[in-house]
């Protein structure tokens, strides 16, 4: 098959032949129809995983169809239309049969532990308890870019933030994360102020939804700007860059009883000083991280991605062949990427 393969960390990638999968017993093979590039995958390439060896093959945002089944694999089929989250499950053990497969103990991470789907094939152990059909409505781009980014900003809001109507979300980073964070918050009803350094993202939080953007090139008291434009702060604010200063700045922003959510992977920036007793105790502050979905959160995800409420499809903003991944990540090195870039070809 076709792939792209790191070699070196930071390296140059190598778009060539590499083995097939394998399908398991209790698997499925997929072709690869459409993958999303990530800020995860700009993680991988870089080297701050430790789960990734190299050689290897990223990508974690695949939508595609079904080639092949394991002899064990009894609820999907050859031809079925599919996406899977990023974090696979067991599918037996209590973690996952509660809805919690994205803490199973004995997970495989889609580009990262195993090899991903910046290739022509994908192998999905546990098919039958991780992949997930799509609605006909949807095309194959739509769904790759719906994605981590989407399913994990979907779950952070609704399960862990439980986001109400009316109330302030503070979106902190306007990438993919952040901009499915606002068209998600805007359909559930909720107000969203969005902060960002880069214009062209910061005017497509505007035109998703966002009622008040604001650079934060231009001020370093984003906290005071937020509770003074919300009447008090945000009830509800999202970390979805994964810097020191996005997290000082969400938990700054947030009114007396306010919940924050870390979503974007704080790679670099890992010890955050803050003063406990003034913001977090109290204001009674809640801080909670999200990581992923379980496939069972994609109902009411697909719910809403097929409504009227939401257009996921204009998220995407660039789609590109395999051999132009490279570029992507460089990009991402400096925060240049805005919305969200989907590989649509595998020969390109």
């Amino acid at each position: 098959m076709r792939a792209a393969l790191i070699e070196e960390f930071r390296g140059a990638i190598k778009i060539g032949q590499a083995p097939d999968p394998v399908c398991q017993p209790h698997g499925a093979i997929i072709r690869v129809e459409a993958c999303g590039v990530c800020r995860s995958d700009h993680h991988s390439w870089s080297g701050h995983d430790p789960d990734v060896v190299l050689p290897h093959v990223m990508g974690h945002e695949f939508a595609g169809v079904i080639v092949e089944t394991g002899s064990d694999t009894r609820r999907v089929n050859v031809g079925d239309r599919v996406t899977a989250p990023f974090i696979l499950g067991c599918g037996e053990c209590k973690d996952c049969i509660s809805g919690n497969a994205t803490i199973c103990d004995h997970q495989d991470v889609m580009g990262f532990t195993d090899w991903g789907a910046f290739a022509e094939m994908l192998a999905v152990p546990n098919a039958d308890f991780n992949l997930v059909g799509l609605p006909e409505e949807m095309d194959y781009a739509t769904a790759a870019g719906m994605g981590c980014r989407v399913t994990t900003s979907y779950r952070a809001l609704t399960d862990r933030l439980n986001l109400k109507p009316r109330e302030w979300l503070a979106v902190h980073g306007c990438g993919g994360v952040g901009l499915a964070a606002i068209q998600i918050a805007k359909a559930l009803g909720a107000r969203v102020i969005a902060m960002d350094l880069n214009h062209e993202a910061l005017t497509l939080a505007k035109k998703f939804g966002a009622e008040k953007i604001l650079n934060v090139a231009s001020t370093d008291r984003v906290g005071e700007t937020i509770r003074a434009f919300t009447d008090g702060g945000a009830h509800a604010s999202i970390d979805a860059l994964g810097m020191d200063v996005t997290y000082e700045n969400s938990i700054r922003g947030l009114r007396k009883l306010g919940r924050h959510v870390q979503v974007g992977m704080p790679v670099k920036h890992p010890n955050v000083n803050l003063p406990l007793l003034e913001l977090v105790y109290s204001r009674q502050i809640s801080i909670m991280g999200s990581r992923g979905i379980a496939p069972q959160g994609f109902n009411g995800l697909m719910a809403l991605a097929t409504s009227k409420n939401m257009d996921l499809s204009s998220l995407v903003t660039k789609t590109i062949g395999l051999s132009e991944v490279e570029a992507s990540l460089k990009a991402m090195d400096h925060f240049q990427a805005s919305g969200v870039t989907v590989i649509t070809d595998m020969q390109g």
